[in-house]
Order: C-alpha cells, then sequence, then structure tokens
C-alpha cells in the first residue's frame, strides 16, 4: 500500500479535500508556480496512490478557487500568485493587541441580542447575564484574514450599539471610564476552517486556522468581552525573541 494512503486514512476527512489540500499548500509555498504545469492525473495517482476520480475532484475544487487552470490537449497549469504571509503578528499584550486591531476594517456579518453565555473555561471568570453576539470579517485591504466571533456583555453593547457594530470593539471598551479589566486572557491554537470560516475567509474547507481566544474579565470577575478569532493561516505569526537582555 502507498504511504501517503496510508497518511489519508487517518483523517475522516474526504479524500478529495485531503488531496486538495496538500495541491493547495504546493502552490502557495511555491513549489508549483504561477504558470507552470502541474503532473498530469496519472503522475499523481501513481504518487498519492488514489484513485483518478479523487485527484479530478481535487483538481476541481483548486479551479473553481482560480488556482488552477485546464486546457483542453495541453494539461493544468497553476493560475495563482501567492499573497503576502505572515505579515500579522499575535500580539504578547492587552496593549499590543489592541493597537493591532483598532485600525482594523470591520463588516458584521451577523448580529443577535440577548444571547445566552458561551462556554466558559475554568479560569475565564463567571458570565454576565446577556451577551449579544456580533459576528464580523476584519480585512487587511480588500483581502478578508479573519473571522470573529465575539460574545458581548449585554450591558455595555446597548450603550454604544452603533459604534461597536461598526468598529473593533476592544478599543472602545478600554476607552470606558467606568470599566476597570482585571485580567486579559489570550490562548493560541490551530484549528481548521469550517463551513462559514471558509465562506467569509474565501479559503478551502478544512484548511488550517490559527485561533486566537481573547476573554477579558472585570474588576467583579465577570467575563465581559469573549472573542473568538479565525485567522487565514498565510496572515499569522508568533514572533518571539527567546532571549531577554534586559
Amino acid at each position: 500500500m502507498n504511504k501517503l494512503s496510508v497518511i489519508f486514512d487517518r483523517s475522516r476527512m474526504p479524500l478529495y479535500l485531503q488531496l486538495a489540500s496538500v495541491m493547495r499548500q504546493r502552490i502557495e509555498a511555491g513549489r508549483w508556480q504561477n504558470g507552470d504545469k502541474i503532473s498530469t492525473i496519472e503522475e499523481l495517482e501513481a504518487e498519492f496512490g488514489v484513485a483518478k476520480i479523487t485527484i479530478s475532484k481535487a483538481i476541481e475544487i483548486l479551479r473553481e478557487e482560480k488556482m488552477l487552470d485546464s486546457r483542453q490537449g495541453l494539461g493544468t497549469f497553476v493560475s495563482y500568485v501567492p499573497k503576502e504571509r505572515h505579515w500579522l503578528n499575535i500580539a504578547n499584550d492587552l496593549d499590543g493587541l489592541i493597537s493591532s486591531i483598532k485600525d482594523n476594517r470591520v463588516e458584521i456579518v451577523h448580529i443577535e441580542e440577548k444571547v445566552a453565555s458561551p462556554p466558559l473555561g475554568e479560569s475565564e471568570g463567571v458570565p454576565a447575564h446577556r451577551y449579544a453576539l456580533l459576528r464580523s470579517v476584519q480585512y487587511n485591504g480588500d483581502e478578508p484574514f479573519s473571522v470573529v466571533n465575539l460574545h458581548l456583555s449585554q450591558e455595555i453593547f446597548a450603550r454604544e450599539r452603533k459604534q461597536f457594530t461598526r468598529l473593533p470593539a476592544l478599543p472602545r471598551i478600554m476607552e470606558m471610564k467606568d470599566i476597570s479589566i482585571s485580567h486579559a486572557y489570550q490562548t493560541v491554537t490551530i484549528g481548521i476552517a469550517n463551513p462559514e470560516v471558509a465562506d467569509l475567509l474565501k479559503i478551502g474547507l478544512g484548511e488550517p486556522t490559527a485561533d486566537c481566544r481573547i476573554v477579558l474579565l472585570d474588576d467583579r470577575n465577570v467575563a465581559i468581552y469573549v472573542a473568538d478569532f479565525h485567522y487565514h493561516r498565510n496572515c499569522f505569526a508568533l514572533r518571539r525573541d527567546l532571549i531577554n537582555r534586559s
């Protein structure tokens, strides 16, 4: 059995989606460059140990994403130039986080008021009575790079609905003189794009994402701000100087 077939079998993701992800990575990493003719279906069949129909479905996905272009009688060619990669560095303090998002262009795609609390971890405080749920997409120029699901205390949201539906919420909260933040927890994990995130970020289903969760607790230990950021993997980096010279 082809070794890659064994690896593919470890995932519950459909085989053609796994293969599309591998091929997409080759293009984005520059192994297959814009204008290159990619391997034939027969060559890919031998390399990956999968059926021709699986390869054809994977290629069709990348054609729909405008990454590949099939030319009758000539083969399949790369039609994609990788965009700037890893330009966003995750902040390591609250001031840095606020600075990194305060000028982001935000497009709200869903608002729901008076919803129940999101699940909270052991150290993430106690829930507010009710929350407003704001789902938004953040843009770098014209390119979406992050989907944010924010649960914001309903009491705080009601104070400035218009502002919170137009601008990033965190900088505005920090400007409110009567709110004191006791803790700001950040958790960074690796996830995959579900159908909603894939659609909003215009990426493939199941592609890796960098997931960043931010929870703000006020001086009563209430989780007033619970945000889950899903970053396009190509924009994200975590850079640190591991030698502290101070």
